[in-house]
């Protein structure tokens, strides 16, 4: 059994009090990751696509307007 089975096995035994705790460690954790590489991505230009994308299509007027909730 390998470490990640073992962290399995011991998860799978714990009571509902202790799992909902560490679900919502694992999702704030993750949670936590995801906000971290939002702020990266765009500083790195990994997202400059999506710019140029909808700067070609404003140019040949594809783009529409987000709809507004009325």
């Amino acid at each position: 059994m390998d470490r990640v089975e073992q962290i399995e096995a011991i998860i799978d035994a714990l009571p509902p009090e202790d799992f909902s705790r560490l679900a919502r460690w694992f999702r704030e954790r993750d949670q936590a990751a995801w906000d971290r590489q939002i702020e990266i991505d765009p500083a790195s230009g990994k997202l400059d696509f999506l710019f140029d994308e909808a700067d070609g299509e404003r140019t040949v007027g594809l783009l529409r307007h987000w709809p507004t909730a009325e």
